[in-house]
Parts: structure tokens; C-alpha cells; sequence
């Protein structure tokens, strides 16, 4: 098992090697990329990534609103009012030529309930920004490898398209000295011409997928990308029961439903504490003007007065106290089965997709060594064509064969080694391995 997986790492060495002159663009440079490489250009990079820590910044400034009113604030002012009558001002105390006011809640329920909600709730953006990383980096890992596949198939396909057109020049001999059926002409033509679609459909693939690496990655446009050869490992060596639990641990959505849980919980308990009466430290000075009449009104006249001291509101029928508890109850029941059913789904999830990498990977080995059948094959027969008991296009259609199963080779372990990156990311692994 060992020789034949060196003997097809070299053959994927060599054939990604002798693609890379057909991928690099003309007129440019060309930049060799690993994996790891491209993951962090991808971090460095990411839009996606810039705008999770910009919306924690909001979420940070959101809760530091809310704590502001705990804190002590002073505002100032002044301004020229005309009085006839009694001096007043609508909507707020008597005129003043100047004025300064200090605020600070000491005790509200509900606005605290509001402020720790609000800091659940941006601590839940912070776990967001690292659910983004997780899915940049698996995108980017995603892209790299199948980058590299394909520009495998493609070199596997060039050589195919000789292989086809040496056999179909056989088959024209072989036509024209009335030695075969003009059929089989036909049909090594329609194997060249289902070659080169197939070529075709693999360099649009591949155009797709170097953009998309340009655009993660950040480098020009007219640098050509050539990625590495090496055989990345994914493997994380974990049991099933494992998988699971570090899962439930790990995952973002379950850690953001818990946060979300803390913000109801924090709400409902300020909404019951709203029975209570609020505190509030108030003052103000302010100077005022005889201008305003208050010598013809008030006994005694002052320009400079000031006012301190504590203001208690005390509740004796709030019909909204009773609703907001109601709506903070019912929203922390909500949040309760989201929570359970969440975690319950995250156990699940995290079992199928150890049973599908299984699978998977059992299907990679079916392939391995399909593929190493068929190098055999080609081995036999080339031997019997040194022999003279066999031709040159019993030789191609081995070859054509052997590249069939190639394909599907790299098809299933792509396959698998997306599996392993899922798992790996579910299991909170993703940057251990691809960043360090």
C-alpha cells in the first residue's frame, strides 16, 4: 500500500509539474502559493472578515450607549427668552441666561437589563468574527485544493488527447487497409472530440478558480498562481464520541445561542425589577434675569441658584412593566428551545459527517487502488506490445483507461479531503492546522 501511494504521489508530482507552463498567464510573473500561504492571504484579505469585526465594533458601541446612563452626564446652555407674565419655558424650568444640568441613573432596572443584553449580545458578534475566519479559511483551503485537481485532469487530459489521436491515426491505417470497420473510426474520433470538450471544461474551470484564489488571496490580476504539490494532512485521529463533544464545545451558533439566552435572561430580570422604583442623581445651576419678571412674581429675587440631590420615581400603576415582563418571559422560553434544539442538531450534524467522511474515505480506497489496477494494466501491457503481442493502441486504450480511473481518484479525494476540513472546522481544529 505504501509503494503504490509513492508511486502515484510521484506521478501527481510530475504531471502537476509538466501542467504548470500551460496554466502560468502570458506577459506576467508567476507566484508559487501554498496552502498555508494562501490562508493567511485569505485572512489578510478577506472583506467578509473586515466587515464581522466592524459589525463587533457596533455591537461594542451599542452596549456602551446603553451604559452611559449610568454614568455621570452634564450638559450646558443659554440662550435670551421674552417673558410677558409669568416666566416659563414650555416643556422645561424657568428661563435662564445660562444653565447647567448633571444626570446620572443610580438605579434603573430596565435599563440595566438592556445594557448587560447589549454586552451578551456584541460578546455573540466576537464569536461571529471567528465563525467568519473558520469559513474563510475553509473556502480558500476549498479552492486551493480543487485548483490543483484540476489542473491535474488537465494534464492527465493533454496526455489523454495524444494518446486518442495516436489511436485514431491507428484506426484510419488499420480503415484505409480494410483491417477494421469504419465505425471504429468513428468512434476514436469521438473520443478525441470528448477529450478535448472535457479540456475545454477544465480550463474554464480553472480560469474560474485562479480568480476566485486572485480575488481571496489579494494578488494581482496579472500574476499567475501556481499551487504547491504538497499532499496536505486533514486527518484529525478522533473517535466519533469525540467528534461530538468537542463539536457541542465548539460550535459558533451554539455559543451564540447561548449568548443570546444570557441577553434574554438579563432583560427579563430588568423588566421584573421595574416594580421597583428608579433612582437618578439630577442637578442644575442656572443664572437667571430680572428681565423675566420673576422680581414681580417671586418674594425674593437670586441670579445664581443650584440644585442637587436625588430623584426616586416610584411605580403605582404600570400596565407596561406587567407587558415587557410577559414579552421578556416568552422571548427567554424561545431562546431556551433554540438553545436545546441547537445543541441537540450540532451532535447530529457532527455524527453524519463523521459517518459521511467514513464513507468517504472507504471510497478513496476503492479508487486508490482501482487506479492501481489500472497502472498494472498499462505495465502488462506494454510488456506484451515489447513481446509483439499486442499494438500500439492496445497500449493508448490502456493509458486512456488508467486516466479514467485517475480521475476518479482525485475526484473521491477531493471529496474526502473536503470531508476532513468540514470535521475539522465543526470540531474548532480548522486554524491549528492551516495556520500553523
Amino acid at each position: 500500500m505504501n509503494n503504490a501511494c509513492r508511486s502515484i504521489r510521484f506521478v501527481t508530482l510530475a504531471s502537476l509539474l509538466a501542467a504548470a507552463p500551460l496554466f502560468a498567464q502570458s506577459g506576467g510573473s508567476s507566484r508559487s502559493l501554498t496552502l498555508r500561504e494562501a490562508v493567511t492571504l485569505a485572512l489578510q484579505n478577506s472583506r467578509d472578515l473586515r466587515l464581522a469585526r466592524l459589525e463587533y465594533t457596533v455591537a461594542q458601541n451599542e452596549a456602551r450607549l446603553d451604559r452611559a446612563s449610568f454614568l455621570p452626564n452634564l450638559y450646558t446652555g443659554g440662550g435670551y427668552v421674552y417673558t410677558y407674565g409669568f416666566p416659563s419655558v414650555p416643556g422645561a424650568g424657568p428661563p435662564a441666561v445660562f444653565e447647567l444640568d448633571y444626570t446620572q441613573s443610580l438605579f434603573n432596572p430596565m435599563l440595566k437589563g438592556q445594557q448587560h443584553a447589549a454586552e451578551d449580545r456584541a460578546r455573540s458578534q466576537m464569536i461571529e468574527i471567528d465563525h467568519v475566519r473558520d469559513e474563510v479559511m475553509v473556502r480558500v483551503a476549498s479552492t486551493y485544493l480543487e485548483l490543483a485537481e484540476v489542473r491535474h485532469l488537465s494534464a492527465l487530459s493533454s496526455t489523454d488527447q495524444a494518446s486518442a489521436e495516436k489511436i485514431l491515426e491507428v484506426a484510419r491505417e488499420r480503415v484505409a487497409a480494410n483491417q477494421e470497420l469504419p465505425i471504429n473510426e468513428t468512434k476514436s474520433e469521438l473520443t478525441v472530440a470528448q477529450i478535448r470538450e472535457r479540456l475545454l471544461k477544465l480550463q474554464d474551470r480553472d480560469d474560474l478558480l485562479t480568480q476566485q484564489m486572485h480575488d481571496m488571496t489579494g494578488i494581482p490580476d496579472d500574476q499567475a498562481i501556481d499551487v504547491g504539490t504538497e499532499e496536505p494532512s486533514f486527518s484529525s485521529g478522533l473517535q466519533q464520541s469525540q467528534i461530538a463533544d468537542l463539536a457541542v464545545q465548539n460550535d459558533r451558533g451554539l455559543q451564540e445561542a447561548e449568548d443570546e439566552r444570557e441577553a434574554r435572561q438579563h432583560l427579563l430580570r430588568g423588566a421584573r425589577l421595574s416594580y421597583w422604583p428608579t433612582a437618578d442623581v439630577v442637578g442644575e445651576y442656572s443664572v437667571l434675569s430680572r428681565m423675566n419678571n420673576y422680581d414681580l412674581y417671586y418674594k425674593t429675587f437670586q441670579r445664581n441658584n443650584f440644585n442637587f440631590g436625588v430623584e426616586i420615581t416610584i411605580p403605582l400603576f404600570a400596565a407596561k412593566t406587567s407587558a415587557n415582563v410577559a414579552l421578556a418571559r416568552s422571548q427567554l422560553n424561545e431562546s431556551e428551545l433554540a438553545l436545546s434544539n441547537r445543541r441537540r442538531e450540532v451532535r447530529l450534524e457532527a455524527q453524519q459527517s463523521t459517518r459521511e467522511s467514513r464513507e468517504l474515505e472507504a471510497g478513496r480506497e476503492v479508487a486508490r487502488l482501482d487506479l492501481k489496477v489500472a497502472q498494472q494494466n498499462v505495465e502488462i501491457v506494454q510488456a506484451q506490445l515489447d513481446e509483439g503481442k499486442a499494438t500500439l493502441g492496445d497500449v493508448e486504450q490502456a493509458r486512456l483507461q488508467e486516466s479514467d480511473k485517475w480521475a476518479a481518484f482525485l475526484d473521491s479525494d477531493l471529496a474526502w479531503q473536503k470531508s476532513q476540513l468540514k470535521i475539522l472546522e465543526t470540531t474548532g481544529q480548522l486554524a491549528k492546522v492551516l495556520q500553523q
